[in-house]
């Protein structure tokens, strides 16, 4: 057989990327290295499949639809717990298999859980900015404004218990914090959403965004919350209606809130979890989507794409392949 030639726009490192190089001439360009980013639309990334004699195409934003599918892809990458940058129906029909990379980010995404919630309830953004900004010493002493109740006895809800919210799940045990769950997919989860919110002190998101959970938390949620009670979101925005959050922070009904993510990854001047005054909330943390930003996050999905890639060159079956019915 000729030695295939596999295009690679997705962040690949490690030895698993040797791997591949050992069965294949790979080209890697990945998005990441751009400034600013560099993303391929159909025909874009058509044209460069076709320039590079590509037969393996390994992406993670790259929109791999229309005239990409009509070439002849041995095996289509993508590096996401979820394809949604590939025509999977129109794969399917052209039989070629799309593997991915479901729960590569879960260690990434529980750890930034952790710092969102440790950030949250022990003030060390607003204890920073006292410290850069000369304010340490006004009307009370930071010892007197920052106090708070530990973590550590704390009952923390996780709402979805998939591959982040199982990860999350043993490092706040390790924390000292009980926790319960709520996912109606999950045997082991331990209450419904109505009864986890009621009981617990901090409610961490963790569910994918469907139809089913768009919106699922908002005002009658958050009404039933413990009045004070924390609220993280390192998951999507699209779990929570904004408006609604806005005024339970703004009621005190819930005592602060950390979010990784907002619509349109950015939030327009002026906007209620901005404040007024050009530094935020005080009892809002926010961060620009970056959970599942590290280093260690593209190694664990160069391995899982390498091992699929390498099955099906052998001609067996891939174990993360989103359409395995192509193989029938």
């Amino acid at each position: 057989m000729l030695r295939p030639t596999a295009l690679v726009t997705a962040p690949l490192r490690g030895p698993a990327l040797d791997d591949l190089r050992a069965v294949a001439d790979v080209i890697l360009d990945p998005w990441i290295d751009y400034r600013p980013i560099k993303l391929h639309g159909p025909e874009d990334l058509a044209a460069r499949v076709r320039g590079t004699g590509a037969t393996i195409l390994i992406c993670e934003a790259d929109f791999c639809m229309g005239e990409v599918l009509d070439l002849p892809l041995i095996v289509i990458g993508s590096t996401r717990g979820d394809p949604t940058n590939v025509d999977v129906e129109a794969a399917t029909a052209a039989g070629i298999p799309v593997v991915h990379t479901p729960g590569r980010n879960a260690d990434a995404v529980a750890e930034m859980t952790i710092a969102m919630l440790m950030g949250v309830t022990r003030h060390l953004i607003a204890g920073h900015r006292d410290m850069v900004e000369g304010t340490v010493h006004g009307e009370s002493l930071p010892y007197q404004r920052y106090r708070a109740w530990q973590v550590a006895g704390r009952t923390i809800g996780l709402v979805g218990l998939g591959a982040v919210g199982r990860a999350t799940k043993w490092r706040l045990e390790g924390l000292g914090m009980q926790v319960i769950s709520a996912d109606p997919f999950a045997a082991d989860a331990t209450h419904s959403l109505e009864a986890l919110v009621a009981e617990a002190d901090v409610v961490s998101m963790h569910a994918a965004v469907t139809p089913e959970t768009f919106g699922m938390m908002n005002a009658s949620v958050f009404g039933q919350m413990k009045p004070g009670a924390i609220y993280l979101n390192s998951a999507r925005a699209g779990l929570h209606n904004v408006d609604d959050l806005v005024i339970a922070l703004q009621s005190g009904q819930v005592g602060a809130a950390a979010l990784d993510h907002v619509d349109g990854e950015t939030l327009p001047d002026g906007h209620p979890l901005l404040g007024t005054d050009g530094v935020g909330l005080p009892n809002v943390l926010l961060t620009p989507h970056i959970g599942g930003a590290t280093f260690d996050v593209e190694t664990r999905q160069t391995e899982m794409i390498v091992a699929d890639v390498l099955a099906v060159l052998a001609g067996d079956r891939p174990v993360y392949c989103k359409n395995p019915e192509v193989f029938a």
